[in-house]
């Protein structure tokens, strides 16, 4: 058995008495998480079910898994490293129809369910014609023994595949990505140095995707630290967990951090065992504040699912900096190929967005990557002549300290302008009572795109003062100042608090939430109605429709807006925008 499996790791912990894995009012050792592994992998050797018995004859079977952070998963999964199954990490937040599609092209053979998800699990696997079993039947073990006639797999090498993880989904469907031992134990070994046998490790983060297993339960697993459980997370919850249970180590995906911020603050936030906080695409505000009031470190690196590109922290790198490009990691641009320009930068704005933003490329390969499970396309969209292509864009400046800026699906093109999104969204969290932003294009009534932002507020939204304080942002070039502001309670996220941009920009501004934008001056004399083209002959705007104003000199983002702020946008003023798609014939891009 090489190094570099996670069933080495897990066997290093096989006699170790520590606390090993806590959840809610229970404690196991790492002894007894070992044991439980290796009679989950023994019982599933064991069921006779015929279909089961067919897969399991044809390789290595594939188990679904539908439930929360319970200590059934971790156990499951060591069962994956130890007796040779494959887990499928079903996402439970999805619709029975996405469920079975995802089941369905992973070749699932057994379901495995927790309490919660009994229904759905008994109709999916009703529908897909395979057996199905409580997932506590075959991880749960009281005593820690270790039970006869252990599958376990003594030959297993780095390159085995153990698990099939989706991708979050966020840019569209979600894909599953295979996850091979190396996969899991490269980043434990890696992360696992931060940590010693006597630290706590919090996983509040769902262990259905990849960033809780690669950045909590691995890193455990390496270090010997004990892994607390949290069923789901709640960010009223974490700072009582992490003083209960004494966690010293958190990690994050998302957005998570910023609502654990709009908790209500306590003089006594800092006084807690916390000294490292770990995970990714938090925002630069969120980190800083967040490490300032809990009192430690945050460290917010960058990596995805496919584990293909991985930037670190760099403490000397300007604010915002993901990082140094690393040897063999470029930034290409994704229609010629080429190596994309150093970015400028004036007061902080990006002056050469056109010629330094292009897409993160792994020109020595596909690294950590496996590919995707079945999915021969899309493995040749990522992996293009001998390299990586992530679908994230970002620019470097000429020391190599990296920005990002933002999806591929976010590209924005405003009056023939590229604009990252990263650089607006980092500005909006700054104004105050912002407690999440999101920025995504909407389409211009004529070309391109204009620039929307989606906020969570933690108070009222004011228009003025909103206004001002973009005015002061020297950061911010006028045609990044969105033209449509929607203010809502809460931002659709993935379970694991990524933005789900596409569903803003598919709704736009035709949304139940308060929607305020910045319309064009009025007529000043040159003759030309509203909007971003001469009107074509199709008649008048719709009766009620807002006066229409003339154009001005500059493109459009680039004129002043109505009394210098934004007011809310009104059913009228819908009428005249969609007017405007139809005479310029783009209406069909509001249906798309």
């Amino acid at each position: 058995m090489t190094a570099d499996t996670l069933a080495a790791l897990l066997l290093a912990r096989a006699g170790d008495d520590r606390p090993g894995l806590l959840f809610e009012d229970r404690v196991w050792s790492w002894r007894e998480h070992v044991a439980d592994c290796r009679n989950a992998a023994a019982r599933l050797a064991a069921i006779t079910d015929p279909s089961w018995r067919a897969a399991r004859a044809a390789g290595r079977p594939h188990v679904g898994v539908l439930c929360d952070n319970v200590p059934g998963l971790p156990v499951l999964v060591g069962a994956a490293a130890l007796g040779g199954c494959v887990v499928v990490a079903l996402n439970p937040t999805r619709s029975p129809a996405e469920l079975a599609r995802d089941a369905a092209a992973t070749d699932v053979a057994l379901l495995l369910y927790d309490g919660p998800y009994e229904e759905t699990a008994t109709a999916l696997a009703r529908d897909l014609r395979m057996p199905r079993a409580p997932l506590a039947t075959l991880t749960e073990l009281a005593d820690g023994t270790h039970e006869a006639g252990s599958a376990e797999n003594a030959e297993c090498g780095a390159g085995d595949l153990m698990m099939l993880i989706f991708t979050s989904g966020t840019s569209g469907r979600p894909r599953a990505v295979r996850i091979t031992q190396r996969k899991l134990a490269v980043p434990g070994r890696s992360l696992g140095a931060l940590l010693t046998p006597d630290d706590v490790v919090y996983c509040p983060m769902p262990l259905f995707h990849s960033g809780a297993l690669m950045a909590a339960y691995a890193p455990a697993v390496a270090s010997g630290a004990a892994l607390v459980l949290r069923r789901r997370f709640s960010a009223s919850g974490l700072l009582p967990d992490v003083r209960r249970y004494g966690c010293t180590y958190l990690h994050y995906v998302g957005k998570a951090l910023s609502y654990v911020l709009a908790t209500p603050p306590r003089p006594d936030d800092a006084d807690n065992p916390l000294r490292l906080a770990f995970g990714n695409e938090g925002s630069a505000t969120a980190t800083r504040r967040f490490g300032e009031r809990f009192g430690c470190r945050v460290i917010d690196a960058f990596g995805s699912t496919e584990t293909a590109i991985s930037l670190t922290p760099d403490p000397a790198a300007p604010p915002g900096a993901l990082g140094r490009l690393p040897d063999g990691v470029e930034i290409r641009d994704p229609f010629t190929g080429e190596r994309c320009a150093a970015a400028r930068f004036e007061d902080g704005r990006l002056l050469n967005p056109g010629e330094a933003i292009g897409e993160l490329v792994n020109v020595s390969g596909g690294g950590l990557f496996d590919g995707y499970y079945n999915d021969p396309e899309a493995d040749a969209e990522r992996l293009r002549d001998g390299a990586f292509w992530s679908g994230d864009l970002a620019y470097a400046d000429a020391r190599g300290h990296v920005f990002f800026a933002g999806r591929g699906t976010e590209r924005l093109r405003v009056d023939g302008e590229n604009l990252a999104v990263a650089p607006i969204e980092a500005a909006l969290r700054e104004f105050p009572g912002v407690v999440e932003a999101a920025v995504y294009p909407v389409p211009d009534a004529a070309a391109g795109d204009q620039v929307m932002a989606a906020l969570v507020m933690a108070g009222p939204f004011s228009p003025e003062a909103f206004a001002a304080f973009l005015a002061a942002r020297a950061d911010l070039g006028r045609k990044a100042v969105p033209r449509y502001v929607r203010i809502s309670a809460e931002l659709p996220q993935t379970p694991s608090h990524k933005v789900v941009k596409r569903l803003l920009a598919r709704e736009a501004w035709r949304t139940t939430d308060p929607v305020w934008w910045r319309p064009y001056a009025p007529p000043s004399g040159d003759g030309l109605p509203s909007g971003d083209a001469p009107p074509a002959e199709d008649g008048p705007p719709p009766a009620g429709s807002p006066p229409s104003s003339p154009r001005l000199d500059g493109p459009p983002q680039d004129r002043p807006p109505q009394g210098g702020c934004w007011r809310r946008l009104e059913e009228d003023d819908v009428k005249a925008i969609e007017h405007d798609f139809a005479r310029n014939g783009r209406a069909h891009l509001l249906e798309a």
